[in-house]
């Protein structure tokens, strides 16, 4: 398999014709735990373009093949919703100065060979290459240690991401509504944000 397996980092209008593909791998990714997201293509569409319209947007996919199997965005925190910017701003943080890796997906047979990583790297050198970035981010889903959700034999990213130098900033933390698959209406979520100092190497 390892062989067949490329990765691709798009920019700006690059980005485009891969969204369609990217948005059903989400959909496909995001259902399982820890955010049981019933997905629809139309708002993925939607959620997507704002990667391929941003000046600063980058889109890294994993191909097995002419197959998305892998994919990972990012953009300028200035150019996202007010949600994303508001902890920050209450923090007293200048949201040009923080690039925000949004969302990371990959299917399960191609975990553990290093793309975890590879996402990583490849939106920390994107930001470094804009020049105003001294922070990278992203947020995740809180759920409760105990949560009935959670399925046997889970394991969650926090060790990985502490280890890439990312710190979970307790009381930086966004709702979002989406509609979950065991819930037949939107409900809002938590997702608390964690930051690293975009140093200049890796």
């Amino acid at each position: 398999m390892a062989g067949d397996l490329r990765v691709l980092s798009l920019r700006g209008a690059e980005i485009a014709e891969w969204l369609p593909a990217v948005a059903r791998l989400r959909i496909v990714v995001f259902r399982e735990y820890p955010y049981l997201y019933d997905g629809d293509e139309a708002y993925e569409a939607r959620y997507l373009a704002t990667y391929a319209r941003s000046p600063g947007g980058v889109l890294v996919v994993v191909l097995d093949g002419e197959r998305v199997v892998g994919a990972s965005t990012g953009m300028p925190l200035a150019g996202t919703e007010a949600e994303f910017q508001a902890p920050f701003l209450a923090r007293g943080m200048p949201v040009d100065e923080v690039f925000y890796c949004a969302e990371s997906v990959l299917l399960p047979e191609y975990r553990g060979l290093g793309f975890g990583h590879r996402f990583f790297e490849e939106r920390e050198a994107h930001a470094r290459s804009l020049g105003a970035c001294a922070w990278t981010a992203f947020a995740a889903v809180d759920r409760a240690e105990d949560d009935p959700r959670c399925p046997a034999g889970y394991r969650s990213n926090a060790p990985f991401w502490t280890r890439r130098g990312y710190v979970r900033q307790p009381g930086m933390t966004m709702r979002l509504a989406w509609k979950q698959i065991d819930c037949d209406v939107e409900t809002e979520q938590a997702l608390t944000f964690w930051l690293r100092r975009l140093d200049s190497g890796n």
